[in-house]
């Protein structure tokens, strides 16, 4: 058997990640510690790590560039503060007792290291190589991160090289701002007004989409990269094909009719489930949402109760609620829309809603800021900083 570890430490061009392997020399680690240690490939030539010349760090390991080294810069880079940092954080680790019951002369240690093109100061290099090294063995020996510990994180973080978010709905309430537009300077207008908000979601109506097609959201997405956005379809027939559609215009959810067949609707969740998507049932008209949602096999991530425009003297829908909980039988959120003002948020939300659905209330709003942070105020939820670098544990 052999442990696994990683960390990634620092920032800028000098930024480590190591990723390591450590096993037993008779083992699967000692087989890939051999075949590297003899089997050279151009520009990842593996290199015994050293503390300095002569002095060999235990365990033995073996220091493999993840980056094509192609320049004499790099080489130093390599066999200078990276192999160094990498050896001393071993020998430290032995020393500190994180080796503890572990026959160190019969166990191994790969170490896959990163070093960008551009990095120039060999200080911070060492630095941080260092701290990522110590890192990833003692996550490798801790078996870290355990269960709970991932599925706690996952979603409350973005990777902090890629860029940008996607965002994922763990922390409700949501307020979800539906934009049934077909002006698409009005669009435009709206969402440079809306707030960058971890609480604020975006839906591309059906009005917009039927107008612009589904590719609209590629467009949303300029101006909000970081959102999470809605393609409201709506489905209604071939479930599979317009959930892959809202996939690949950049979609986090789709949104299916709950009055579609049950076949359409659960071809279409099954789609959205392995594309990494949100299914979303929109209960427009459906006049017993909680038997729509018992008689499928397979269960949304969303319940929409939603209460038509030419519906709005109406009652709210509100009443569903927890019946369309117990129809699920697992964790799902609820969201309530149709004709929601600010005054009424705290009544759904004590009734149990999860995501409020506003649209004119705001798209409409002679001050549109204004009016959407009204509705956030209400919600009383703090900002999620989803750009933690994950060293912290």
């Amino acid at each position: 058997m052999y442990l696994v570890g990683e960390a990634l430490v620092g920032d800028g061009a000098e930024l480590a990640h190591i990723d390591l392997i450590m096993g037993d020399k008779d083992g699967a680690a000692g087989t890939a510690f051999a075949n590297a240690f003899s089997q050279l490939s151009m520009g990842h030539t593996p290199l015994l790590a050293v503390v300095r010349p002569n002095l060999l760090t235990k365990p033995a390991t073996l220091v493999i560039p993840k980056v094509t080294v192609k320049k004499e810069s790099q080489v130093n880079q390599v066999f200078g503060p990276v192999q160094s940092a990498v050896a001393k954080a071993v020998a430290d680790s032995m020393e500190e007792g994180v080796f503890k019951d572990i026959d160190i002369e019969n166990t191994v240690i790969l170490a896959s290291v990163f070093i960008h093109p551009t990095a120039k100061d060999y200080n911070k290099l060492y630095r941080y190589n260092y701290g990522a090294t110590k890192l990833a063995l003692r996550r490798a020996m801790e078996g870290f991160p355990d269960s709970a510990t991932l599925l706690y994180e996952k979603d409350r973080h973005a990777h902090p090289i890629m860029g940008f978010k996607v965002p994922r709905l763990w922390n409700p309430p949501y307020l979800q701002v539906a934009l049934d537009l077909v002006d698409m300077n009005h669009i435009r207008k709206v969402l440079t007004a809306l707030p960058e908000n971890d609480h604020l979601i975006i839906e591309a109506g059906t009005p917009m989409i039927k107008k612009f097609g589904v590719e609209v959201i590629s467009e949303l997405r300029k101006l909000r990269p970081n959102s999470f956005i809605i393609a409201d379809l709506k489905i209604l027939d071939t479930g599979n094909l317009e959930a892959r559609m809202a996939f690949d215009a950049s979609a986090d959810a789709v949104v299916i009719s709950g009055l579609a067949p049950r076949e359409t609707m659960e071809k279409a969740m099954n789609e959205a489930k392995k594309t990494g998507i949100y299914s979303i049932i929109d209960m427009l008209n459906v006049p017993d949402p909680a038997k729509v949602i018992k008689s499928l096999t397979l269960k949304p991530d969303i319940v929409e109760l939603h209460r038509a425009i030419d519906a709005e003297d109406s009652a709210y829908r509100w009443g569903d609620i927890e019946a369309v909980r117990k129809a699920a039988g697992k964790k799902i959120l609820v969201a309530t829309a149709g004709g929601i003002k600010v005054d009424v948020v705290k009544a759904a939300l004590k009734a149990g809603a999860d995501i409020l659905v506003v649209g004119r209330a705001i798209t409409m709003s002679k001050d549109i800021r204004h009016a959407s942070e009204e509705f956030l105020e209400e919600l009383s939820m703090e900002e999620i900083d989803q750009f933690r670098v994950m060293t912290d544990f």
